[in-house]
C-alpha cells in the first residue's frame, strides 16, 4: 500500500474542486427552448433561451422590453417539456392583463383562483391567492415582477419561496433588479435555490456601519453592507450566473432601433404653506419621520390644490399617486372626471377601474404606489402627479407606468411637496441617481464578466495555501 505524499497537481485540482463547490454558481439545470415564436425580438430571443437553459434564473428587463411575452413564452416550453401546467403569480390587477397578451400571441393561458389546474397549460393568479394551490401540481412557476417579493411581509415571503422551493423549473421576472439592495438579490437568489439572503450577505459582505471607507459602498450595499476585501468581482461573477438584467437591448449587444424612449420631464413643485408647524415661526425641513407624517397630514388641503391645478381641464389622461387616504379622498372630490383606487375596494371593482382608465372610459386615475404600482401598461397616458416619499423603488414603478417601451409623447412627472417636505424629495433625487449608476454597474459588470467567464473557471486565480 502506497504512502506517497499527494502531487502539488492533485492537491490544486482537490482545492479548484472544493472553491467551485462553494461558489456555488447557477447550474445549467433545464433545456433546450422548444418553440420560439417569431413575434420574439432577438434579445427576447436571447433572454427566453438562456432562462430555459438555467433552469431557475431571473431576468430583469426594464419596462417595456416585452417581460409579460417573455415569462408567457417560457411558461409554454415548460409545459410543453413536462406536460404539465405552469403558474405565474402576479400583482393585482396585472393577471387579466397577461390573459389577454397571450391570447394576442396564441398562447393557451387561462387564469385561475385556486385549487387543482385542469389541463397542461399557463395559468395566471395573484400572489395574495398563492397559498390556495398546491406546488405538487406544477411543472414550473414564472413569478412576474418578482421585485415585489421583498414588499410582503416575512411570512408571506417565505411561503412564496417555499412554493418556489419545491419546482425543478422557476423563474423571476422584474423591471428592477434593484442593485441598490442586495436584500432583494439575497431574497430572489434563495426564492432560485443559489443562495440564501444571509448566506449571500455573510459570503461576500461585511456590516460595518462605523468605518471611514466608502469604496465598498459605491454600489449601495444596503444598511451598511460592503464587500469584503477582493469579493467584488466574486459577487458580480456569481451574480451572473443566474442574473440577466438590461434596461435596452444594447446592454445585451443588440440593437436599440425600436426602444427608444422619449423625453422625461421632472418638475419638483415646493409649496410654501399658508401655517407654520407647531412651535415653529415659518416652515423648515422636518427633520425626522414623525416631523414628515405630521406635515404631511397639516398640509393636504395645500398639496391637493397645487395636484388639482397641474391636472387641470385639458381632458388629457393623468395618473396621481397619493399615500395616504384623506388625499386620495380630497383629490377625487377635487378632480373632475378623476377616480380613486383604494385599499378599501374589492380586487374586482380595482380591476375594473385600471381597465376603464386603460381603454380611456376614465380620464385620470388616483391610487398609492403599493396598490397600482407593478405591471400595469399605461402607454396612453403621459403627465405622472406624485407626493414625495423616501422609497425610490415606488417613485420609479410609478412613473414607468406610463414612461416606457412604446410611449410615444413626452412623459411630464410633476412631484409636489412642501417646504417641510425638501428633505425627502432631495433623499428621494439622489437616490434615483444613485441607482441609475448602480444600474449602469451591475451591466457594465455582468458584460466583462460574460466576456472573460461566463462559467465558473478558477484556473487563473487558483492560489493554494501554504498549509496544503
Amino acid at each position: 500500500m502506497s504512502t506517497a505524499a499527494p502531487h502539488a497537481s492533485e492537491i490544486r485540482a482537490d482545492y479548484e474542486a472544493f472553491l467551485a463547490q462553494k461558489a456555488q454558481f447557477g447550474a445549467d439545470d433545464g433545456f433546450e427552448p422548444l418553440w420560439l415564436p417569431s413575434s420574439l425580438k432577438p434579445f427576447q430571443e436571447s433572454l427566453v433561451a438562456w432562462r430555459l437553459r438555467k433552469g431557475r434564473a431571473l431576468v430583469a428587463a426594464d419596462c417595456g422590453l416585452g417581460k409579460t411575452l417573455m415569462q408567457l413564452v417560457a411558461g409554454e416550453n415548460v409545459v410543453h417539456h413536462t406536460n404539465r401546467p405552469v403558474l405565474i403569480p402576479a400583482p393585482l390587477a396585472v393577471a387579466g392583463q397577461t390573459v389577454r397578451e397571450a391570447q394576442k400571441f396564441g398562447i393557451d393561458c387561462v387564469r385561475t383562483n385556486g385549487g387543482s389546474p385542469k389541463g397542461a397549460k399557463v395559468h395566471v393568479t395573484n400572489y395574495e391567492k398563492l397559498h390556495l394551490f398546491d406546488a405538487d401540481d406544477w411543472g414550473g412557476v414564472e413569478c412576474d415582477e418578482s421585485s415585489i417579493l421583498k414588499a410582503f411581509d416575512g411570512e408571506r415571503r417565505a411561503q412564496i419561496t417555499e412554493f418556489l422551493r419545491k419546482r425543478p423549473y422557476r423563474g423571476l421576472w422584474t423591471a428592477t433588479a434593484a442593485p441598490n439592495d442586495y436584500i432583494e438579490l439575497g431574497t430572489s437568489s434563495e426564492a432560485l435555490g443559489c443562495l440564501g439572503h444571509v448566506d449571500m450577505l455573510n459570503r461576500f459582505f461585511r456590516n460595518d456601519m462605523n468605518t471611514s471607507d466608502t469604496k465598498g459602498r459605491m454600489y449601495g450595499a444596503s444598511k451598511g453592507w460592503r464587500f469584503k476585501g477582493h469579493a467584488e468581482s466574486a459577487f458580480w461573477r456569481w451574480a451572473c450566473s443566474w442574473v440577466r438584467a438590461c434596461r435596452k437591448p444594447s446592454d445585451l449587444g443588440f440593437d436599440d432601433t425600436e426602444f427608444v424612449l422619449p423625453r422625461l420631464i421632472e418638475r419638483d413643485h415646493i409649496i410654501e404653506t399658508k401655517s407654520a408647524p407647531p412651535g415653529k415661526l415659518f416652515a423648515v425641513p422636518a427633520q425626522n419621520f414623525y416631523e414628515e407624517r405630521e406635515e404631511r397630514r397639516r398640509t393636504i388641503q395645500e398639496r391637493c390644490e397645487r395636484v388639482a391645478a397641474l391636472v387641470g381641464d385639458t381632458g388629457a389622461p393623468f395618473v396621481i399617486w397619493c399615500h395616504l387616504n384623506d388625499e386620495g379622498a380630497m383629490l377625487e372630490r377635487l378632480i373632475p372626471g378623476a377616480r380613486q383606487v383604494s385599499g378599501a375596494d374589492s380586487d374586482e371593482a380595482k380591476e375594473e377601474a385600471y381597465e376603464a382608465f386603460a381603454s380611456g372610459q376614465v380620464r385620470g386615475i388616483i391610487t398609492k404606489p403599493k396598490i397600482g404600482a407593478w405591471g400595469l401598461n399605461w402607454q396612453h397616458c403621459a403627465h405622472v402627479v406624485t407626493f414625495a416619499s423616501h422609497s425610490y423603488e415606488q417613485y420609479y414603478q410609478s412613473v414607468r407606468r406610463c414612461w416606457r417601451f412604446g410611449q410615444k409623447k413626452e412623459v411630464v412627472v410633476d412631484l409636489v411637496a412642501t417646504e417641510g417636505e425638501r428633505g425627502v424629495k432631495d433623499n428621494l433625487r439622489r437616490k434615483a441617481l444613485a441607482a441609475d449608476k448602480m444600474f449602469t454597474a451591475l451591466v457594465e459588470h455582468m458584460n466583462d464578466t460574460l466576456k472573460t467567464a461566463p462559467t465558473a473557471d478558477y484556473s487563473r486565480a487558483v492560489e493554494v495555501p501554504s498549509w496544503l
